[in-house]
């Protein structure tokens, strides 16, 4: 008779048998392609949910905003008690309180409840995302390592791409609370496989600084509110007050975390060069990849008269060719050095953007097409050995630390990214979207060029 599948005991420290592996993976990736899709897809339904809850889209978007800084206050908190609690605990209880939060946002009789459910939704996802990475270290065998990274990149790739889609899909059949009731019988699923087959990771002797949790809660709250309101002229002195007092109270938790033998805020990580080194090229290249979403739109539509459903469609050979390289990328890391193949990425990608910033005047389909999937054959070059580079650099006891980094550097370069798009097109105002848009495109090159000296620069310790 075969064994019953269950939790794997903390001493098979190089990952899961074969058919576990898989099954541990399906539950990872079922949970992390709700907690992407959750963040894009309510996007397209805000004019809906403004007209149908009767209150202003001003005030709407609030269901956006707060759970992106639920995800973000939360990511390095839960990443700390996965490393106390083990990672496989917190996951459960993060996709346990995201499914539920889903329904309670279907079920929001109005704007206040919905934004309250939406929170509890992102400390759902936060849950989720904080250690999803270092799940990864346990479940695949350290030979392939880059394989599982890859996998995860993957399914972000794809969630993300079918964000809008899957939005439209759902609108166009059914009302807005279904965006997420089809939350629940994934969510079971997930929680269902996962609680059989996710390992049980050994836990660490800390306990969960409180002070911490709160000085980061308040860092990460004050700047993301403060860059979503830098695209707003009216309230641009706010927000930069908003951005200085988080980055004061962001001051006092570091001096704080320098004091600590096991921060929440692992700045002992970034003592390791290549750790570091693999940080600023995440934040560089999300950033880069962000201006370039947000911008290429407005070029489309506002320069060439293009539809909206046609921009979406000339927009998604950039995610497919992430899809398509993400995994291959993963394999090759485990063969070659993972900074050289992340440098040789950002390059292609940097070339692909430097392409759209010199358009023809009357650019073909052909034309877009083709440097959009450059840019994302690039990007998924460099994001699957960048994230492991990020995962074996740390300790294998650190690794919640070190996932809770990884999805912090990644929502902090899509933020900064969109702000910065926000203060340019603000600031050129009234003299057409294209200057905007060129220095956007440049911007983004400038920082793919920055993030890939900073991948190659990488000198990754083995083991």
């Amino acid at each position: 008779m075969a064994a019953p599948l269950g939790p794997t005991p903390p001493k098979a420290h190089d990952g899961l048998p074969p058919r576990e592996r898989v099954l541990a993976m399906a539950a990872i990736s079922l949970a992390m392609t709700m907690a992407v899709l959750d963040g894009a897809i309510v996007n397209v339904a805000l004019p809906v949910m403004a007209k149908d809850l009767a209150v202003p889209p001003s005030a709407a978007i609030f269901v956006v905003n707060g759970y992106q800084i639920a995800v973000t206050a939360a990511l390095l908190p839960f990443a700390s008690l996965g490393d106390i609690l083990g990672y496989r605990r917190v996951y459960l209880s993060g996709l346990a309180v995201f499914v539920a939060a889903s329904l309670a946002c279907a079920l929001s009789p109005n704007l206040s409840v919905l934004i309250a459910a939406r929170i509890a939704q992102g400390l759902g996802a936060a849950g989720i995302m904080s250690v999803n990475i270092a799940l990864v270290r346990f479940v695949y065998p350290n030979r392939m390592i880059g394989r599982g990274v890859g996998n995860v990149a993957l399914v972000v790739a794809m969630a993300s791409a079918a964000g809008p889609t899957v939005a439209a899909a759902i609108l166009s059949v059914a009302s807005w609370p279904w965006l997420f009731l089809v939350n629940l019988p994934v969510g079971l699923v997930a929680l269902l496989v996962a609680s059989r087959t996710l390992p049980v990771t050994p836990r660490s002797r800390a306990r969960f600084d409180l002070p911490s949790a709160l000085l980061n809660a308040v860092t990460f709250g004050l700047l993301i509110i403060g860059i979503d309101g830098l695209g707003e002229e009216a309230g641009r002195g706010v927000a930069l007050a908003e951005i200085a007092g988080a980055l004061a109270v962001g001051t006092v938790l570091v001096l704080y975390q320098l004091r600590l033998p096991v921060p929440l805020l692992p700045v002992d990580l970034l003592r390791i060069p290549a750790f570091a080194l693999s940080m600023a090229t995440s934040i560089a290249s999300f950033g880069s990849q962000m201006i370039a979403y947000l911008a290429l739109p407005f070029y489309l539509q506002d320069v060439l008269h293009l539809s909206e459903t046609r921009t979406g469609f000339l927009m998604t050979p950039w995610p497919i060719a992430i899809a398509l390289m993400a995994p291959i990328s993963g394999r090759l890391s485990d063969r070659f050095p993972p900074g050289i193949l992340g440098g040789i990425g950002l390059a292609v990608m940097a070339a692909g953007l430097t392409g759209l910033a010199l358009l023809p005047a009357e650019p073909t389909t052909f034309d877009i097409v083709w440097r959009l999937t450059v840019c994302g054959f690039g990007f998924g070059m460099f994001q699957s050995p960048n994230n492991r580079v990020i995962l074996t650099s740390a300790p294998r006891e650190r690794s919640g630390g070190a996932s809770g980094m990884q999805s912090t550097a990644r929502l902090t370069g899509q933020s900064l990214g969109a702000a910065w798009v926000a203060v340019l097109f603000g600031l050129t105002h009234g003299t057409g979207a294209e200057r905007a848009i060129a220095f956007s495109l440049w911007s983004a090159v400038a920082l793919a060029v920055f993030g890939g000296v900073a991948s190659v620069l990488r000198r990754q310790p083995e083991g």
